[in-house]
């Protein structure tokens, strides 16, 4: 997470103390000994400009995509449209200028930039994994332990905007001890801390801690519990197509977002151990070609802002209409009537009002009849259900009013989302 400038000032025997890929000269000698030549330069470009623009353009759409269609509100993809916006924003204000100040071993951006160029990208990527780690715990709660309610606006965003008041109060460091520096022949850019190298290593694994490690524990533990219960707990004898509807359909949204955090920690898994490794080893800094596995391991944990939308395309067929119809000024793009509705309209049953489910976990021969009206949209939180029917033309006395209620909730938890994200 630190920039490239990180121990810049440690390598030319300034009062820095990060570990990061130094430019490799002496302080008596200012000349960069990484120079490259320019084929290579001209390929690095390239692959961090695809990641930029892939990154920036294909975030906006999602974002648009969610905002722009009522349907497409839901509690999950408001942390989508968080996950975005921090994926887009570390794309477009660090990602290109990282690259050009590990190329040229030169900081042209002033002392301003200096503070925010250290300070955003660890504020972005706390953002967007505790936005995946919320998903993963409401994706829990809604399957796991469906009686309880479910997130409201209002609490969503106080989630988020929690999310971000934690990642600014975890990256002030960077921003306090910023500096720039002025040396012969060139500007550096970098983190001077106070208490040297030894002080920001034990930040830095703090920090890889609490943006790597514990959320993706958390949401290891959470999508293997739902797909326990996804993929293992249907319910015996109950063969109804709304039932296995529904249960795609959750089976679905959770693939995509296990597909989600693993591409995510894959992609930043080398640029972690990379940071590690020097710092404990720090003479590697200085090594010929270490240049060249920091811009690899960098470009790798930054091509991770750009797969999401593909992911969301591949894997959803809502967020795949969204981006046809994004993209349809294209001749060799047609959106669908079928796809135009996936997007404005919610889905309608016509067959009967209500269904008949066997809710076997509930009670073993219990036959409840329920609303399939049920949606899983952020303002369907507002609205209070309607009271149970009068169950007893099924042979139920008032008696066992209750705990049909109580079936009922649990089956309308059972398909909540499905027609959102199937």
């Amino acid at each position: 997470l630190a920039a490239a400038s990180d121990v810049w000032g440690q390598a030319l025997g300034a009062p820095a103390g990060n570990a990061s890929p130094p430019i490799a000269s002496s302080p008596s000698n200012f000349s960069n000994q990484f120079v490259q030549p320019s084929w290579r330069i001209a390929l690095w470009s390239l692959a961090y400009g695809g990641v930029v623009a892939v990154a920036v353009f294909g975030n906006l759409i999602v974002i648009w995509i969610i905002l722009a269609h009522k349907r497409m509100r839901t509690v999950t993809n408001y942390f989508l449209v968080n996950l975005a916006f921090s994926d887009a924003s570390m794309a477009a204000f660090n990602t290109l200028i990282n690259f050009i100040y590990a190329l040229h071993s030169e900081w042209y951006f002033g002392e301003a930039y200096c503070r925010f160029h250290n300070f955003f990208p660890i504020t972005a990527v706390f953002a967007s994994i505790y936005s995946m780690t919320a998903i993963a715990v409401d994706r829990y709660m809604a399957i796991i332990d469906p009686l309880k309610p479910r997130l409201s606006a209002t609490a969503t965003k106080v989630v988020i905007g929690s999310i971000w008041i934690l990642a600014f109060l975890l990256a002030f460091p960077q921003c306090l001890y910023s500096i720039t520096k002025v040396m012969p022949g060139r500007t550096l850019c970098y983190v001077a801390w106070p208490g040297g190298p030894k002080q920001h290593f034990t930040y830095h694994i703090i920090v890889i801690v609490l943006v790597y490690c514990f959320p993706l524990l958390v949401m290891g533990v959470t999508y293997s519990m739902v797909g326990i219960t996804l993929w293992g707990g249907e319910i015996p004898g109950d063969t109804s197509n709304k039932y296995h509807e529904q249960l795609k359909a959750k089976r679905k949204v959770v693939k995509m977002m296990i597909v989600v955090v693993l591409t995510f920690a894959i992609c930043w898994l080398p640029y972690h151990i990379y940071f590690i490794v020097t710092g404990i080893y720090q003479q590697l800094n200085r090594w010929k070609y270490i240049q060249q596995i920091y811009l690899a391991s960098f470009w790798l944990a930054m091509s991770s802002t750009m797969y999401n939308p593909i992911i969301y395309c591949c894997l959803n067929k809502r967020f795949r209409a969204g981006f046809k119809r994004a993209f349809r000024w294209c001749p060799f793009i047609e959106v669908s009537s079928y796809e135009e509705l996936e997007l404005k309209a919610a889905r309608f049953h016509p067959t009967r009002q209500s269904s008949l489910y066997a809710v076997s976990r509930m009670e073993s021969s219990m036959t409840v009849v329920l609303d399939t009206n049920d949606g899983d949209s952020m303002h369907a939180s507002h609205k209070k259900r309607a009271p149970p029917r009068d169950l007893s033309f099924n042979g139920y006395s008032q008696r066992n009013s209750k705990t049909v209620s109580t079936a009922s909730s649990l089956i309308s938890s059972l398909h909540t989302s499905a027609d959102v994200y199937s």
